[in-house]
């Protein structure tokens, strides 16, 4: 991640696939213009390093020249272009091809066309190397497009942001931080977990999503992740992680307006961590921390027999069966307590007590994230 005056920017398209692009959009024009030498116009200041590597792979022979057009102030483009240097040669019967950076609202473009209109030239055609159609208003024809993207501010590889980001090899997106609490919640069985993830829901407006519940859903009403799940299940295998991540996906896209989440049963390995900071980086946001309700072995193995007496959960009534349970949650957490206390997001919470009494020091915690 980079840092220009007071936005963040994360890495989006590498120095490669731009250079793919341009390649691809260097043979598919030499192609179609066949033996004719065209003119090749960069639009100034962001075509300027597309423009010296577009010509470079160009196969051909070919000319190059520049105008400069004004139209953006800070992460706006403006409707008011402002034409800084024009044509300077005749072009009575060339192959114009313009080379843009970027093409978004399509403003800039209608200038290109006015410039044109009265230039007499045999063809006017339009090359891009990135293309946003969902902010593209206009009518005009694009001819080469290298990489489509949303309408999302970037930065490098020509573009900048009040003048700094240019000189970038490679390009970047902006990150619109936001303001959320995502939640690892972690407890030992009979710590009281699934209890205090409703209460910590309803306080902080938080969607608590329960790996457990999330993957009976999905096998219920047989989505396609459900089934492809339940295929590796049937044949005694293990989930991918990918499918699981992919199903917490629709469930975080489902509840894009949310305050934050609660993840519950997930990540249960280091993998699967970093998985989890991938999505959350998606949306923009992040995991804020994982919070483990600590409580005493004996006291849980006391709760969890109370508990057998009235479930009728046979793994609540075997204390064989209770400690081992809590031995694998230890071995299961004490590697993400690792991960996450190495990002200073680690917090254990005492688990003993009233149900108001932990609530409120889970609070104390997330009140000060």
């Amino acid at each position: 991640m980079i840092k220009l005056h007071d936005k963040y920017f994360k890495p989006f398209v590498s120095a490669k696939e731009i250079d793919d692009a341009l390649q691809r959009l260097a043979n598919e024009i030499a192609e179609d213009v066949g033996d004719e030498i065209p003119v090749f116009i960069g639009i100034l200041n962001g075509s300027f390093m597309l423009t010296s590597d577009f010509v470079k792979k160009y196969p051909k022979t070919c000319e190059v020249t520049f105008i400069k057009l004004a139209s953006y102030e800070g992460l706006k483009s403006t409707e008011d272009i402002q034409r800084l240097i024009g044509i300077t040669q005749d072009l009575t019967d060339r192959t114009v091809i313009i080379l843009e950076d970027i093409i978004d609202t399509g403003n800039t473009l209608q200038e290109v066309h006015r410039i044109f209109k009265n230039e007499k030239v045999k063809s006017l055609k339009i090359a891009t190397l990135f293309y946003k159609p969902e902010a593209y208003k206009k009518d005009f024809k694009l001819h080469y497009v290298g990489i489509e993207i949303p309408d999302k501010f970037i930065v490098g590889y020509g573009l900048d942001y009040d003048g700094l980001g240019r000189n970038l090899p490679e390009v970047y997106q902006i990150k619109e931080t936001q303001h959320m609490t995502n939640l690892v919640l972690f407890g030992p069985p009979g710590a009281g977990k699934g209890t205090q993830a409703e209460f910590l829901k309803e306080k902080y407006n938080l969607v608590h999503i329960s790996t457990g519940d999330v993957f009976r859903y999905n096998m219920k009403n047989e989505t396609a992740l459900g089934m492809l799940a339940k295929s590796y299940i049937e044949k005694g295998g293990l989930v991918p992680d990918q499918v699981t991540i992919d199903m917490l996906n629709a469930e975080v896209e489902k509840n894009a307006g949310a305050n934050g989440f609660i993840f519950d049963g997930f990540p249960r390995t280091n993998a699967q961590a970093e998985a989890l900071e991938k999505l959350m980086d998606s949306k923009d946001s992040q995991i804020n921390a994982m919070i483990a309700l600590e409580v005493d072995d004996e006291v849980l193995v006391k709760r969890l027999l109370e508990r057998g007496k009235t479930s009728g959960r046979k793994d609540d009534a075997d204390e064989t069966v209770i400690r081992n349970r809590i031995k694998v949650y230890y071995n299961e957490t004490a590697i993400l307590k690792d991960y996450y206390a190495a990002q200073d997001k680690y917090f254990g919470v005492d688990g003993v007590g009233s149900i108001e009494d932990i609530t409120e020091r889970l609070s104390t915690v997330i009140d000060k994230l």
